[in-house]
């Protein structure tokens, strides 16, 4: 039976769950495995939640639907834990990671006390610092390298480069290399 690893972000329209999704599935496809990557919103507009599902795996992915018990959850916006419940269908031993200056234990108590590992880390001021905007995805990919054995840092820059090279310029790639090592030395947990 194959191994699958199921992956939720929770965001807004225009925080780049969508792109973080797709780069983290093209990081798995280099390393050999199995992906799929999808979007999950509608007519909303910039700044409506939205959802974002990657599923890697060592065999064929038959499933065609959203993720609805992951393994790891992560949330770009943390004012979505107001208005969403990104930790339901965790699976018991998942990993939540939030974009918050917020301890993990305070966001554990808002999520009310799941069964996962929670990790925070500051990835819009992470990403203000480095990028000069505040765009979480990329620093919330090297916090998922830092908590998760789905992506490494070198992975991630691959993957990065190959979908943001011929759209963004060097020193913004570079901003970003930035972003990803930042969020991987300062994510924390309890």
């Amino acid at each position: 039976m194959a191994t699958m690893t199921e992956v939720r972000w929770h965001g807004r329209g225009g925080q780049g769950a969508k792109t973080a999704g797709y780069i983290l599935a093209v990081a798995a496809a280099e390393e050999g495995w199995q992906v799929q990557a999808f979007p999950e919103y509608g007519a909303e507009r910039r700044g409506a939640p939205m959802r974002s599902y990657v599923r890697i795996s060592d065999g064929p992915i038959r499933l065609r639907s959203g993720i609805t018990n992951p393994e790891i959850v992560v949330v770009l916006d943390s004012s979505l834990l107001e208005s969403e419940n990104p930790a339901e269908g965790i699976v018991e031993d998942g990993i939540i990671i939030v974009n918050t200056s917020d301890s993990p234990a305070e966001i554990r108590e808002r999520l009310g006390n799941p069964a996962a590992e929670v990790w925070t880390v500051d990835a819009s001021q992470i990403s203000q610092d480095t990028i000069g905007r505040n765009m979480p995805n990329t620093p919330m990919l090297g916090a998922l390298a830092r908590v998760s054995d789905v992506l490494d840092l070198e992975g991630a820059r691959q993957a990065i480069r190959k979908q943001l090279g011929g759209k963004l310029s060097e020193k913004i790639i570079e901003a970003n290399f930035e972003a990803l090592q930042r969020a991987y030395d300062e994510v924390q947990s309890e």
